[in-house]
């Protein structure tokens, strides 16, 4: 009994020189993303968000309107950057940030490269929410963001939480502290991109080694928080970032729980601590039942973040 055919695979090289316009390159590659099986969650959550990202940024257009040049016909030149891309991405299952050298949080533009994780974090949601940018007195826990002159992110990787702080805390000085040589180098060009030398520091050390003695007003992190079970089943697509920037330990917590251990001394009276830690809230709960964890929401996750104060913390 013969067997089935096997399906023919693909060829973006050479099918999208039969394409038009944009749409029709748009059409084509969500087909293709949905046929090869690709994962998604470096920005997008579907093929057919990052197909747009991947199209408009590839073409130096706005990524916020595809509508706008979805007829518009493409050149040779153009077919043959976005196949060889659209290659590239089910063939090596590269990010697109990486393809494209680009990412992008909270509307502002980053350099992305294997350097770093791609750009993302539901902290970057949060510091231009109510919570932080002073809009909402009442409940928030930064109620003056001019007030805020002193800010520490630690595992900056490429530096974008650095960056959107700056801008959060119009009169803070950051401090942005990460273990990779790589990581610091993108986030120097980072810093550079944004004009922010002269406001955003960047540090090489474990966690709060370069900043002994030193406090501050605010800490963020998002720091590796990937347990062991998770790392060995990850989607070829994370396999392409740092190891080291996933690696969270057993659990995922081990830098979470020096980081907590460590925050009490490094931060002014007053100031807090933002850290984002994914979905396991229950172990840290479990673990530190003395500690009143304020677990804050983002329109895209629930609970993957927590708030604590100075004076909540041990230490």
């Amino acid at each position: 009994m013969r067997g089935m055919p096997e399906p023919v695979r693909p060829d973006p090289r050479r099918e999208i020189e039969e394409l038009a316009t944009l749409r029709d390159v748009l059409r084509y590659a969500v087909s293709a993303y949905a046929g090869a099986g690709l994962h998604f969650g470096h920005g997008s959550s579907t093929a057919l968000d990052e197909a747009v990202f991947l199209i408009l940024e590839s073409l130096n257009l706005p990524i916020d309107d595809f509508n706008a040049f979805a007829d518009a016909r493409l050149t040779r030149r153009e077919k043959a950057l976005l196949g060889e891309r659209i290659a590239l991405r089910i063939e090596k299952r590269l990010p697109a940030a990486y393809l494209t050298g680009r990412s992008y949080l909270a509307g502002y533009p980053f350099r992305s490269d294997a350097r770093a994780l791609v750009p993302r974090s539901y902290i970057a949601e949060l510091l231009s929410s109510p919570l932080f940018d002073g809009s909402d007195g009442g409940l928030a826990l930064v109620s003056e963001p001019e007030e805020v002159t002193s800010v520490l992110d630690l595992c900056t990787g490429g530096g974008s939480l650095a960056i959107l702080a700056a801008h959060a805390f119009p009169n803070a000085d950051v401090d942005a502290v990460d273990l990779s040589t790589d990581a610091l180098a993108l986030a120097a060009e980072n810093v550079a991109d944004h004009g922010l030398e002269d406001r955003v520091t960047l540090l090489e050390g474990d966690l709060y080694a370069p900043v002994a003695g030193r406090t501050y007003d605010l800490v963020i992190t998002n720091p590796p928080y990937v347990g062991r079970e998770v790392m060995e089943a990850l989607p070829d697509e994370f396999r392409h970032e740092p190891a080291m920037a996933l690696d969270g330990g057993e659990d995922g917590f081990d830098l979470v729980r020096r980081i907590l251990s460590g925050a009490a001394v490094h931060l002014n009276p007053g100031g807090g601590i933002l850290c984002e830690m994914g979905t396991d809230r229950d172990i840290l709960d479990d673990e530190y039942p003395q500690i009143p964890f304020l677990w804050l929401d983002s329109e895209e996750s629930e609970g993957e973040v927590f708030w604590l104060r100075r004076e909540d913390l041990p230490g």
